[in-house]
């Protein structure tokens, strides 16, 4: 019976050292992982600022430059958001806000959307998805140019009732076999556009006063969210 008790004991000890070293394994990796993962994300977004806005139209620190707006439901995202400022001889020319459309076919799709101080599109991309590869995907400039049509595009152009894909009566092209995967990336453009229209004044206000390279503040009082009224696609 001793040594059949010390048998057991030797085995649990065992298994239990292997269950330690294991469980630190799969942390260290895993804390390893997501590390890597948030710097590819980074990259991607740095990647997706300066083909909205080339290096060649503004001579700021673009990463750097950035302002802060209160958050929005209207925008579907959490907290605060960051924009980035591009300036042309410390005179603003643009800037770059993160949207999000969270009615993809597949989940949440994640956006960048460029806007001149005029409120005109200066180029989007999507920086994260889920959506069904073949199909949905295409909202990649990798898989087509698709996204690229909202260059030039603004509040009056097309008309409000317009700002949707062809299949329900919009101008903007529909994938085969894929409808509600444009349609979200829409309608997250043109909410985009009216948050922006609607805060224009404090907005510029602010990049103009703000030092080239400051991060700085526009304050829930300075906006005029709860004006917004976005025509649905």
């Amino acid at each position: 019976m001793t040594t059949m008790t010390q048998s057991i004991r030797r085995s649990a000890i065992g298994l239990g050292i292997f269950a330690v070293i294991t469980g630190g394994t799969i942390a260290f990796t895993q804390a390893l992982t997501n590390e890597r993962i948030k710097e590819q994300a980074a990259r991607a977004e740095a990647k997706a600022l300066f083909e909205i806005i080339p290096e060649s139209d503004h001579n700021n620190d673009l990463l750097r430059d950035t302002l802060i707006l209160p958050a929005s439901d209207r925008l579907a995202t959490d907290g605060p958001i960051t924009v980035w400022v591009a300036r042309q001889d410390d005179e603003p020319v643009g800037m770059i806000m993160p949207a999000t459309a969270p009615d993809g076919y597949s989940g949440t799709i994640k956006l960048l959307v460029g806007i001149d101080l005029e409120g005109t599109v200066l180029g989007v991309r999507v920086i994260e998805h889920k959506e069904t590869p073949g199909l949905g995907d295409r909202i990649e400039t990798r898989k087509s140019d698709w996204v690229k049509g909202f260059e030039g595009r603004s509040l009056g152009n097309p008309a409000p009732k317009e700002w949707n894909v062809k299949k329900n009566g919009g101008v903007f092209d529909q994938f085969t076999g894929a409808t509600i995967t444009p349609r979200a990336v829409v309608k997250a453009v043109q909410t985009s556009l009216v948050y922006f229209r609607q805060n224009q004044q404090a907005i510029r206000a602010q990049l103009n006063s703000a030092p080239s390279g400051q991060r700085s503040v526009v304050t829930p009082g300075d906006l005029t969210d709860e004006s917004l009224n976005v025509e649905q696609p």
